[in-house]
């Protein structure tokens, strides 16, 4: 698609309108989000991207507005994996209920940029060089599996970025409502707030090297590219107060994913083949075909996880004591208490012992 300039400034100005509405009416009051109200705007994310979608169509035609709706429903199924994630850093860091939903809006608005960024660089790459598409795909196999055998592998929710923020700055041990910053004794403190914020667009960073390769091998539309990672990301907050805990059933959700993610990296190598003519032309994978392939993939993935679930609770409670991470504080705290506790019963002992003695 050949987009106007005027149209990617009047795009992104919506975006920034949703974010704005969003902020100004969910985030005006800190509030526990409810399930009613997470479904309700998970549906209004949705219908933009539908209506988006159909514009493509009427102004693109059809082939780009399929390559938008497969990027779109690609990077929200990935971004869904990005759940767990968020589930864990937000029980490590002990974030309160009422501000969890600033914690991911102003997180995801840093991955947004920090994702524009990554995909201005890989429009350019593919645009100039054939050959990265086999690096894409080499990528991406490797992602799916490493996916596949990472997947009982405890998350550890502090990343490089996040340790690096803790030893250079000072943090405080308790929140302070939604402040980032405080000062104290005339001293700046970062508050925890400021550290799981940061935690959160780090992890999505980390997200973006799986999923930008992932969905330039269905469109190299650098727009289509945006708006469907801008789509899928704006989602993904009220995505997690609907599905909250539901998300650890969802066992062969990772597999799923894997085998999407090499569906795509064949693609992507398929592509560069084509374009050194070293293939037959009809050795192709058409965006119906992709499309079709990730529908049911994921289909088959989330009934058959669900059917799981029925039958093996304990395969989701082993999920579930993944997510009960600890911040480093309180995991020393809780050490220190164990010994501490350890340590009275001999006590008591002795006592007891004594008595008897005497």
């Amino acid at each position: 698609m050949n987009v106007p300039f005027w149209v990617w400034m009047a795009t992104i100005g919506g975006f920034v309108v949703l974010l704005a509405i969003d902020l100004i009416i969910v985030d005006r009051k800190p509030h526990e989000v409810t399930t009613g109200e997470a479904a309700r705007w998970v549906c209004f994310y949705i219908g933009c991207a539908v209506l988006f979608g159909f514009g493509v169509w009427y102004f693109g035609g059809h082939g780009p507005a399929i390559e938008f709706f497969t990027g779109y429903i690609t990077e929200y199924s990935l971004s869904i994996d990005n759940l767990f994630i968020f589930m864990i850093i937000m029980a490590s860091f002990a974030v309160p209920a009422i501000h969890q939903h600033r914690v991911l809006l102003i997180g995801i608005v840093i991955a947004l940029v920090m994702r524009g960024a990554f995909i201005a660089i890989g429009a350019s790459l593919i645009n100039n060089f054939v050959w990265i598409f086999f690096v894409f795909g080499a990528f991406l196999f490797w992602t799916a599996y490493s996916m596949v055998r990472k997947k009982d592998e405890e998350e550890d929710p502090e990343n490089a970025v996040v340790r690096w923020v803790r030893k250079a700055f000072p943090v405080t041990k308790d929140y302070h409502g939604h402040k980032s910053i405080v000062k104290i004794d005339g001293k700046r403190w970062l508050t925890p707030m400021f550290v799981v914020i940061i935690a959160i667009g780090s992890a999505d960073l980390l997200f973006a090297v799986d999923s930008i390769p992932a969905i330039f091998g269905i469109t190299q539309d650098a727009f289509l590219v945006f708006t469907a990672n801008a789509f899928a990301l704006m989602g993904l907050r009220q995505l997690y107060f609907l599905l909250g805990g539901l998300v650890n059933k969802l066992v062969y959700l990772t597999y799923g994913l894997a085998i999407i993610l090499g569906f795509i990296g064949v693609k992507l190598v398929l592509h560069a083949l084509h374009e050194y003519h070293v293939v037959p032309e009809w050795l192709d994978i058409n965006n119906w075909l992709s499309l079709g392939v990730i529908v049911v993939v994921l289909a088959v993935t989330t009934v058959a996880s669900i059917a799981k679930a029925r039958r093996d609770p304990e395969s989701v409670a082993h999920m579930q004591m993944n997510l009960r991470a600890e911040a480093p504080e309180q995991r020393e705290e809780r050490q220190a208490q164990e010994e501490g506790n350890a340590i009275v019963p001999s006590s008591e002992q002795e006592q007891g012992d004594a008595g008897k003695s005497s």
